[in-house]
């Protein structure tokens, strides 16, 4: 299958000091190819003094990847089956909450996809349902978490 590589850099910034724990958490995802994302804590978790609000926090990251592997095999699946589309939208949302020993987790991850179809050959919802089966099935990241994932898609304007 394959191996897959990405580099999390962070620095202490100037006149911080680290252990009294009043650090910046902003800090940069390098990707393959040059992509550079700036990442941060999710608000809420520290003082604003010390996150980038502006940034990605690894909750939505998660969500993201989630949502855009499960888009990449739906839009696969569709294009397989003789279906045409012209544009695609999910807001997934992640619930995070205390596991038994009292650590924090996302538990819950609803995905709410909508696909805009054109063209003479439209699905019905049975097989917009069935090609989101098959997208979760497939799904790389989706076989990789412990959340539990729902497909709730959006089915647009008549189909």
């Amino acid at each position: 299958m394959g191996d897959y590589k990405a580099k999390v850099r962070w620095q202490i910034g100037e006149g911080e000091v680290f252990t009294t724990n009043r650090y910046n958490r902003r800090h940069e995802w390098h990707f393959d190819g040059g992509a550079v994302v700036t990442g941060c804590a999710a608000p809420g978790y520290l003082p604003p003094a010390l996150i980038d609000e502006s940034a990605v926090d690894p909750e939505e990251a998660l969500l993201a990847s989630a949502a855009s592997c499960h888009m990449l095999y739906f839009l696969a699946s569709a294009a397989k089956a003789g279906f045409s589309i012209e544009a695609y939208e999910d807001n997934p949302v992640g619930h995070v909450e205390s596991n038994e020993a009292g650590d924090p987790w996302v538990s819950t991850i609803a995905m709410r996809p909508c696909a805009t179809f054109v063209g003479d050959k439209r699905p019905t919802r049975a097989e917009i349902d069935e090609l989101h089966h098959r997208s979760h099935k497939s799904c790389i990241i989706a076989n990789s978490l412990k959340s539990t994932m729902t497909i709730e898609p959006e089915y647009g304007e008549a189909l």
